[in-house]
């Protein structure tokens, strides 16, 4: 197993899959992400301006880079719909050296 060296998952919840493609496609383009996975379906329960609501969204799982995580989290809030986007990032602790590797390269800050 590899220890991380700056690779991060980085959590987004949206909408709708469409917005959810279009997310997971611009930051991968972007080379902000190395790999978006859109988990369908999800729910999400929540308060929101006092009031307790439960909707259903898309969650985007983002593997990408501290380097480049103001860039993907700007990216984000510009293409995002909510007025408050979910964006987590999670420090990866572990994992096979091969795939942190990948992601690393797969990750750049733009010019």
């Amino acid at each position: 197993m590899g220890v991380d060296q700056g690779v991060r998952v980085v959590l987004v919840t949206a909408s709708s899959q469409e917005e959810a493609l279009l997310i997971g496609r611009c930051v991968v383009q972007k080379k902000l992400a190395a790999c978006v996975t859109v988990v369908p379906n999800v729910t999400s329960i929540f308060q929101w301006e006092g009031t307790v609501c439960e909707e259903r969204e898309w969650l985007l799982v983002m593997k990408s880079h501290a380097d480049v995580y103001d860039a993907l989290e700007s990216e984000v809030k510009a293409l995002h719909s909510y007025e408050v986007p979910e964006i987590i990032a999670l420090s990866v602790m572990t994992g096979l050296s091969e795939y942190l590797a990948w992601v690393r390269a797969g990750t750049h800050v733009p010019d």
